[in-house]
C-alpha cells in the first residue's frame, strides 16, 4: 500500500472514529426528549423527500393534459390541468414545509450536542496539567476549540440535513427512473453522478490539503497576533511595532498564498462539476426527445425527466463544497477530540475524600520531583509547617522554590517521599478541596478583564457585599476603590493592566482574604514591588497570615526576618534552616545572600 493510500486510509479511520464520538451526543442515554426529536425530524425528512420525488407526476400531469396527451390514472383525469397545477404548488409547498420542520426539531437537537461538547472540552483543558498549558499556546488552543465546535455544527447541519437527503433523493429518483421509463435512463444517471462524485472528490481531497495549510496560517497568525497584543507593553519598550508586523505579515502572507491557491481550484472544481452535469443532463434530454418524437412518451414525460434531473443536480451542484467541509471539519473535530484525549497527569484516586483541614500541619516528608525524569529539581526535601506557623523557602534562582509551591496545590504529583496536611496524603484526597483549603498570592497577580468587585468576588462567589467589602478594607484598597468614578463597578483591563502592580496585588490578597483558607502560599508576592509598596504590602500580607499556616517562598530576605523559620534550598537541598538572627549567627549560605542583598541596596 502506497503511502497516499495509507494516509488515506488513517484519514477515513480517522473520519469514521470522529463521527462515532460525536453520535452519542445525538443520542444520549436516558434523554427522551432528544431521541423523539430525533426520529421526528428523521420522519419529516422522509416525508419531505417522498413529496419531492412525487411532485414532477403533478407537473408531467399538467403539461399533458394542456398538450392534450393526457393519460394516467383517473383522478389526474378528473383534476384536469388547473388542479394539478395548484396541486403541483402544494406540493412544493409542502416540501420546503417539511424540511424547516425538519430543521425546526433538530435545532435544540443539534445546540445541545455543540453546547455539551464546548463545556467537554473546556472542562477537559482545566483540568490538564500545568505543564500541558506551559507548552502550548493560548491562541492555538482556543483556536483549536473554535473550530472544533464549528466543525460538529457544519457536520450534523450537512450529513444529517443535506448529504443523507440527497442520497435518499437520489434513491428514490433511481428507482423512479428504471421503472416509470427504462434502464438506460438509470444507466446515464448512474454514470453522471458516479464521475461527478468521483470527480469532486478527487479534487476536494487536494483542496483540503491546501485548507491544512490555511488552517496551519491562519493558526499561526493568530498566535503572534495574541502574542503581541498580550506583550503589547514591551512591545513598545523595544520599539518593536515594525519587528511584530512583519512576524503577523509574514504568517498571513503563507495564508494569503494558499487562499490564493484555493479560489484556482475551486474554480477548476466549479467547472469540471458543471461539464459533467451538463453533459449527463443533455444525453437524458435527447433520449427523452428522441422517445417524444417516436411516440414512446409524452411532452409530460420529457418534462418530468428534465424536472428529476434538475431536481438532482442541483443539490449536487454543492456536492464539492459539502465534501470538502465536511472533509475538513472532521480535522477540525479531530483536533478538538483529541485535545479531549490528552490525559490528565494529576487526577484524583478512586475513593479519594475530601481533605479535612483540622490544625493546618503542613509536612515535605523526603519529596523528590522532576519536571523531567532526568532532570531532578528537589532531591529529598523534608520540612514541617506547624499549626499557625509561618516557614519561609529562599535559596537562588532555580532552586526549586517555586517548585514546592506548585506541588503543595498538586499541580504535579511528587516523583518520591509525601507531601502531608494534618496527616493526609495530598493524593489521597480530592482535588477540589485541596485548592479550597489553600490560598495563594504570587509574584504577579492576574485578574479577569472585569470588573474590581468581580475580581474579589473571584475569592468566594457567593460572598456579600459587605463581605467583599470587609476583604478590600482589610487588604486596604477600600479607600481606593471608593475614590474612582465606577467605584466596585470599574474594569481593570485585560489582565488587570488598568491597575498599578500594588493595586492589583491588594486585590490579590482581598481575594484570597474572602476565600478565608486555613493554608496561605506567598509566592514571592512582592518581588516585583517597589521597595515603598511592597513595605506596604507586607503589613497586610502578616496580618493575612494570622492563625492560618503560611508558607511564603521569598527572593528578598527582608521580607522574611519575622519567619517562625526560614528554610535555605540550595540545588533541590535544604542546606539550612532556623531564626533569621540564628542563621546570620552561622555566618553560612543564609548570611552571605543577607549580606549581598544588603549590599546591592546600599548601592542603590
Amino acid at each position: 500500500m502506497s503511502d497516499e493510500e495509507l494516509d488515506r486510509t488513517e484519514r477515513q479511520a480517522s473520519g469514521l472514529a470522529t463521527m462515532r464520538r460525536v453520535a452519542p451526543y445525538l443520542w444520549p442515554d436516558g434523554m427522551g426528549w432528544v431521541k423523539r426529536r430525533v426520529v421526528l425530524s428523521m420522519v419529516a425528512l422522509l416525508i419531505s423527500k417522498l413529496i419531492a420525488v412525487a411532485t414532477p407526476f403533478l407537473y408531467k400531469g399538467a403539461v399533458d393534459s394542456l398538450s392534450g396527451e393526457a393519460s394516467g390514472s383517473a383522478w389526474m383525469l378528473a383534476v384536469g390541468a388547473i388542479g394539478l397545477t395548484v396541486a403541483y404548488g402544494v406540493a412544493r409547498l409542502l416540501n420546503v414545509g417539511f424540511q424547516q420542520l425538519r430543521d425546526v426539531l433538530f435545532a435544540a437537537v443539534g445546540q445541545r450536542a455543540l453546547r455539551q461538547l464546548a463545556l467537554e472540552t473546556f472542562n477537559h483543558i482545566h483540568r490538564l496539567s500545568l505543564s500541558y498549558h506551559l507548552t502550548r499556546r493560548t491562541g492555538g488552543l482556543s483556536r483549536i476549540i473554535e473550530r472544533g465546535v464549528k466543525g460538529v455544527e457544519f457536520l450534523l447541519r450537512f450529513m444529517l440535513l443535506s448529504v443523507g437527503p440527497l442520497i435518499l433523493e437520489l434513491v428514490l429518483t433511481a428507482a423512479i427512473l428504471a421503472f416509470v421509463f427504462d434502464l438506460r435512463y438509470l444507466l446515464v444517471l448512474t454514470v453522471t453522478v458516479a464521475l461527478y462524485v468521483a470527480f469532486t472528490f478527487k479534487v476536494t481531497e487536494w483542496r483540503v490539503k491546501i485548507r491544512r495549510q490555511m488552517n496551519a496560517q491562519d493558526t499561526d497568525a493568530n498566535q503572534k497576533a495574541i502574542d503581541s497584543l498580550l506583550n503589547f507593553e514591551t512591545v513598545k519598550y523595544f520599539g518593536a511595532e515594525r519587528r511584530e508586523a512583519e512576524r503577523y505579515d509574514g504568517a498571513m502572507a503563507g495564508y494569503e498564498r494558499a487562499a490564493v491557491l484555493t479560489s484556482y481550484s475551486l474554480a477548476f472544481l466549479n467547472f469540471g462539476q458543471s461539464l459533467l452535469i451538463t453533459a449527463g443532463l443533455v444525453i437524458v434530454m435527447v433520449m427523452a426527445a428522441m422517445g417524444v418524437q417516436s411516440g414512446a412518451l409524452t411532452v409530460g414525460d420529457f418534462v418530468m425527466v428534465n424536472a428529476y434531473m434538475i431536481q438532482i443536480t442541483m443539490p449536487l451542484n454543492f456536492l464539492g463544497t459539502v465534501y470538502r467541509e465536511i472533509r475538513q471539519a472532521l480535522v477540525d473535530m479531530a483536533e478538538m477530540f483529541g485535545l479531549l484525549e490528552q490525559p490528565q497527569e494529576v487526577v484524583d484516586r478512586r475513593g479519594a475524600r475530601p481533605l479535612e483541614v483540622r490544625a493546618g500541619e503542613v509536612v515535605f516528608d523526603d519529596v523528590r520531583f522532576g519536571y523531567v525524569a532526568a532532570r531532578p529539581i528537589l532531591k529529598g526535601v523534608s520540612l514541617r509547617v506547624g499549626p499557625g506557623q509561618t516557614v519561609a523557602i529562599v535559596g537562588p534562582t532555580g532552586s526549586g522554590k517555586s517548585t514546592i509551591g506548585r506541588l503543595l496545590f498538586r499541580f504535579y504529583d511528587v516523583s518520591g517521599g509525601a507531601l502531608r496536611i494534618d496527616g493526609q496524603d495530598v493524593r489521597d484526597v480530592t482535588q477540589d478541596s485541596l485548592h479550597d483549603a489553600i490560598g495563594v498570592v504570587p509574584q504577579d497577580t492576574v485578574l479577569f478583564n472585569d470588573t474590581i468587585y468581580y475580581n474579589i468576588a473571584y475569592g468566594r462567589p457567593d460572598a456579600a457585599r459587605e463581605e467583599v467589602e470587609s476583604a478590600a478594607r482589610a487588604a486596604k484598597i477600600h479607600d481606593f476603590i471608593v475614590r474612582l468614578p465606577s467605584g466596585y463597578d470599574t474594569q481593570v483591563g485585560e489582565r488587570g493592566l488598568k491597575l498599578s502592580g500594588g493595586e492589583k496585588q491588594r486585590v490579590g490578597i482581598a481575594r484570597t482574604l474572602l476565600k478565608n483558607p486555613p493554608i496561605l502560599l506567598l509566592d514571592e508576592a512582592t518581588s516585583a514591588l517597589d521597595s515603598e509598596t511592597e513595605r506596604e504590602i507586607q503589613n497586610e500580607l502578616r496580618a493575612m497570615g494570622r492563625g492560618r499556616s503560611v508558607i511564603t517562598i521569598a527572593h528578598r530576605l527582608s521580607t522574611v526576618v519575622d519567619a517562625d523559620q526560614i528554610v535555605v534550598l540550595q540545588e533541590g537541598r535544604i542546606c539550612e534552616r532556623g531564626h533569621h538572627e540564628e542563621l546570620l549567627a552561622r555566618g553560612g549560605r543564609y548570611a552571605a545572600m543577607w549580606q549581598r542583598q544588603a549590599a546591592e541596596e546600599k548601592a542603590a
